[in-house]
């Protein structure tokens, strides 16, 4: 009979249950850890796009149906991958006085953990999360801008912008790097390359692009990561 698959989550919140010495003695057990663990090394070294089903099997030594006794499907594990990287985050006391920095410090150790693992940050898209971990964060969130003033509803959707921004961010990121690695790569990533094709643009045809060359290439680090999240959260501030 098979097992419904709220069930099969909410097993995971459960104590665990012992384990016999005898079973001790034998090949390590598939847990949702393991797979977790193996996963999360396989997007780590390999990038998001290697990670399979079948590719966790292998790296735990076993077949695919191993697995689906205790995840679900992809998405499932896609879950467990956004709640691990989740479960490292440290959520601030909100502060009414500084929630401002609060939310944003927040956004920046998501950006930093996505950032960890190349591409991951396309599992957190389209998900509607029942593991515990992300929805600490997501009240930790709301607690913050809720402390901060922001209306509630504006604030449930300010943290749902925050996040998909986040993932972008770090998904464009992955891709730029995973593009940049490729042999054949042609796409140009060299500011001073970039500065230099905007300037030889006809500038009758191009005026404000060929002017602002320098602006339209400008920052370093995540200078663009935080200007958007500022405007993004100023704007709770001023509604």
């Amino acid at each position: 009979m098979s097992v419904d698959p709220t069930q099969r989550r909410a097993v995971r919140h459960a104590q665990p249950a012992a384990v016999p010495a005898r079973q001790a003695r034998r090949k390590p057990p598939i847990t949702v850890d393991r797979i977790t663990d193996a996963a999360l090394e396989i997007v780590a070294t390999e990038g998001y796009d290697a990670l399979t089903m079948r590719s966790v099997a292998g790296a735990l030594g076993t077949g695919p149906a191993s697995l689906y006794a205790h995840v679900v499907n992809k998405a499932d594990l896609d879950e467990l991958l956004i709640g691990r990287l989740c479960a490292g985050l440290v959520l601030p006391e909100p502060d009414p006085a500084a929630w401002r920095e609060q939310i944003l410090g927040v956004c920046a150790q998501i950006r930093d953990q996505y950032l960890r693992y190349p591409g991951i940050s396309r599992a957190a898209l389209a998900m509607g999360p029942t593991d515990l971990e992300i929805v600490r964060v997501s009240e930790g969130m709301l607690a913050i801008l809720l402390a901060g003033g922001v209306a509630p509803q504006a604030a449930a959707w300010a943290i749902d912008a925050l996040l998909l921004y986040v993932a972008a961010y770090c998904l464009e990121a992955s891709i730029v790097r995973q593009r940049s690695a490729q042999e054949d790569a042609v796409v140009v990533h060299d500011r001073e390359e970039v500065l230099r094709r905007f300037a030889a643009l006809p500038a009758a045809t191009f005026p404000h692009t060929t002017r602002h060359a320098a602006e339209l290439t400008a920052g370093e680090g995540h200078d663009r990561f935080d200007f958007t999240l500022a405007l993004m959260v100023d704007g709770l501030v001023h509604r």
